[in-house]
């Protein structure tokens, strides 16, 4: 049987769609345990609100549960079998999360499991996470891969806005007759289904292909090491990445406040703002997956930063009399993760052999989240420092998100360039 129509057959088709739908689960309980959805569940727990910060920087640091999958990827031995427990675990000990309040402990041991959850539940996802990702993907044709991407992502955003505006809406309306545990039983029943529907996906996904025959031969980590970090084509790709998260970490963290106590946008307003950037980049994430099957990965890569570009210029001229502004940012940079996030992915394929696509991309996020992570603690204190002088630097009246922005958007720039000039003139030796 000739490779195209290996992936014509009825079992690609069937695992194509089963990874499509898998990844909407996934999504439906990942915001459940984010932002607004997880700080009212820790609150409620007794946690305050220095403290679901810190959980919530501990959590970021959390890919680098990644690396771990380093030493392990090779020595799996079914990739099915393995990836669903591990996977399967994660998804419960998310859920179960929000059957803590109802533990008959103290408010301390209910603070300790929570974390204990937390960081065993990211643990064992980011575990399995690129190894999944592979085994799913390789059923996707390498010419269609970006369109695949977009489509999956389009999905997935479509209806988790449906679900999350569902689920917000009956949160609320428990907390607001003072029942807020059984809107957290109710959450905890919904993740539940969306585990159970998560799992029969992943059954429904044929057992990949090995280059080694199924033996589980563990390759030297020496072996890894050269096809990754010892591949030159490979460097340039995570320092790209590196830029761009160190980019991106200077200020996107630090709109949420901007938006809410210094421009005076209610909530409500937030909400509605976010949901009207998720329809765009879900209207637009084929034919942006289109134009990257097309051009390529890099190119992709590059429209979607130019968007970025345009974005933070918008936070830099964004005041009280501008605020307009933010909803220009808001879509801008919502519609260029559909040209970055799976494109990052997805030229890891271009420069490095499949076989060592788990490790080199775990490699790539890690680093790129810890350069990202170690940007943001230095822009939050840049930030201390200009509202501490009375939102001034160098006598010059300027909210901190402003500087973050220019900031930002000249390390953008620089990633755009080494995109262009550096990245995109390698020759592409994998597929």
């Amino acid at each position: 049987m000739s490779e195209t129509s290996v992936y014509s057959s009825p079992a690609y088709k069937r695992s194509r769609l089963a990874y499509l739908v898998e990844c909407a689960f996934e999504y439906f309980v990942a915001f459940l345990v984010e932002d607004a959805f997880l700080s009212r569940l820790l609150r409620s727990i007794g946690f305050d609100d220095a403290a679901c910060g810190l959980i919530a920087s501990v959590i970021s640091l959390a890919f680098l549960f990644q690396l771990v999958s380093v030493f392990v990827v090779r020595r799996i031995t079914n990739t099915k079998k393995t990836a669903i427990i591990v996977h399967a675990a994660a998804q419960l000990l998310f859920t179960s999360l929000y059957l803590v309040p109802f533990l008959p402990f103290t408010a301390g041991w209910k603070k300790c499991i929570t974390v204990l959850c937390l960081l065993a539940a990211y643990f064992c996802n980011y575990l399995v996470t690129v190894v999944i990702y592979r085994w799913a993907n390789g059923f996707v044709e390498p010419s269609g891969r970006a369109k695949y991407s977009a489509t999956k992502e389009m999905i997935s955003l479509l209806s988790g806005i449906g679900v999350s505006l569902l689920l917000g809406w009956i949160m609320d309306h428990y907390e607001g007759i003072g029942q807020l545990e059984k809107g957290f039983l109710f959450a905890a029943a919904a993740m539940l289904v969306f585990v159970i529907g998560d799992v029969v996906c992943l059954l429904k996904i044929q057992n990949e292909r090995r280059d080694d025959g199924g033996t589980g031969a563990v390759t030297p980590m020496k072996e890894i090491l050269h096809g990754t970090l010892g591949n030159p084509r490979f460097r340039r790709v995570t320092v790209l990445f590196a830029v761009f998260e160190i980019s991106r970490y200077t200020l996107v963290g630090f709109l949420g406040t901007f938006k809410q106590f210094d421009l005076g946008y209610s909530l409500a307003m937030i909400q509605v703002i976010n949901m009207a950037g998720s329809i765009i980049r879900s209207a637009l994430s084929r034919p942006f997956g289109r134009f990257s099957d097309k051009h390529s990965y890099i190119k992709g890569i590059e429209l979607a930063t130019l968007l970025i570009i345009v974005s933070y210029t918008a936070i830099i001229f964004t005041t009280d009399e501008t605020r307009w502004l933010i909803w220009v940012y808001a879509i801008l940079n919502a519609v260029s993760v559909a040209g970055y996030s799976q494109n990052f992915l997805n030229v890891t394929y271009c420069y490095v052999d499949t076989k060592y696509f788990a490790e080199a991309t775990a490699i790539k996020n890690s680093i790129g989240g810890l350069c990202g992570f170690l940007a943001a603690l230095a822009s939050g204190r840049l930030l201390s420092f200009i509202q501490q002088n009375g939102n001034e630097l160098f006598g010059l009246p300027v909210y901190g998100q402003q500087v973050q922005a220019a900031i930002a958007l000249i390390l953008a720039v620089v990633s755009l360039l080494y995109a262009h000039f550096i990245v995109g003139r390698q020759e592409i030796t994998g597929k």
